[in-house]
């Protein structure tokens, strides 16, 4: 039986919209009109966040708030370090996906010697660095963070010195060494990436199933083949970004897009992937109910975590 332990993060820093803090209690919300009895179950972990520092203005323009982004991926490592030496199983509700990079350092700092894989399933790459990002915002750059990757080679932005010094603090957050390897890295339904993500992507041949795959091949094929990809690794971590759904659906989200998953779609890759042994994590990010005028999103959310989580539970 494993031991599931939730994990709330309420960061938004990283996002370039605000709203995403909302989402957990925003999914809790949508269990009450669901009637779900899911929260009951397990007793949460609260991160710490940095959202303070929105108030403080910006001072790093290819790295928004990285000064209060190193705060709080601290916080979520060191969190789930923990868990993880304790032998539990964490199930991690976030707000802007740049907290993945914490969840994943503490993994690794637990079982330093296992090799760790990661099923990211997302309409984005989010292979940005300060480096190359068009935007600035870090929600964009947690594969980076934790693969140790500058991107030189696509270097369109000069990051002031501070902002590089933040940068490499937070790539030796858990150890200064790569967490992950990039070819560990499998995608599911990346569809909006920029030149920067596309040259890592074909670099390091990192698999991306299109959502155009997945119908061709089926659910159970692609889930399939994604955990053969990942065979050499003793641990997975799959991290769910809402906006993987089709921007249809995924109205309640910072950056929707569209030829994304159908919910079921979502429900049921979610639901096979955990049955893998080596699942150590499972992660949902990015749900944001102030651009959602019924709640939507949360309660599609919802339903993923709830099937998943049984999904879990059943198959141990």
């Amino acid at each position: 039986m494993r031991k599931i332990k939730l994990v709330e993060v309420r960061s938004e820093i990283a996002a370039g919209t605000r709203g995403a803090s909302l989402g957990v209690d925003a999914v809790k919300i949508a269990s009450l009109d669901k009637k779900s009895n899911f929260f009951t179950q397990f007793d949460p972990i609260n991160v710490p966040d940095a959202n303070n520092f929105l108030w403080r203005g910006n001072k790093y323009p290819h790295a928004k708030y990285i000064d209060g982004v190193y705060q709080v991926l601290k916080n979520v490592y060191s969190t789930i370090e923990s868990l993880r030496l304790e032998k539990k199983f964490p199930i991690v509700l976030a707000g802007d996906h740049s907290t993945a990079a914490g969840t994943i350092m503490g993994i690794k700092a637990a079982h330093p010697e296992k090799r760790l894989g990661v099923i990211w399933i997302d309409a984005h790459a989010d292979l940005h660095t300060p480096y190359t990002t068009p935007s600035g915002n870090m929600h964009g750059m947690p594969l980076p963070m934790v693969a140790q990757l500058d991107n030189l080679d696509c270097k369109i932005n000069q990051p002031s010195t501070e902002t590089l010094s933040y940068w490499e603090k937070i790539k030796k957050i858990g150890g200064d060494t790569p967490k992950i390897e990039p070819k560990n890295i499998v995608f599911i339904s990346v569809r909006d990436t920029e030149e920067p993500e596309d040259f890592l992507i074909k670099h390091y041949g990192i698999k991306n199933f299109s959502t155009a795959e997945v119908r061709e091949l089926g659910i159970s094929k692609v889930a399939q083949e994604a955990l053969h990809i990942l065979k050499d690794c003793d641990q997975l971590y799959i991290s769910f970004d809402v906006d993987s759904l089709d921007s249809s659906i995924s109205v309640g989200t910072g950056t929707p897009v569209p030829n994304g998953l159908t919910v079921e779609e979502a429900i049921q890759l979610n639901a096979e992937l955990i049955k893998d042994k080596r699942v150590c994590c499972w992660e949902i990010v990015e749900v944001n109910p102030t651009l959602d005028t019924e709640n939507t999103m949360a309660e599609i959310a919802f339903d993923v975590l709830e099937i998943t989580t049984k999904s879990l539970v059943d198959n141990f």
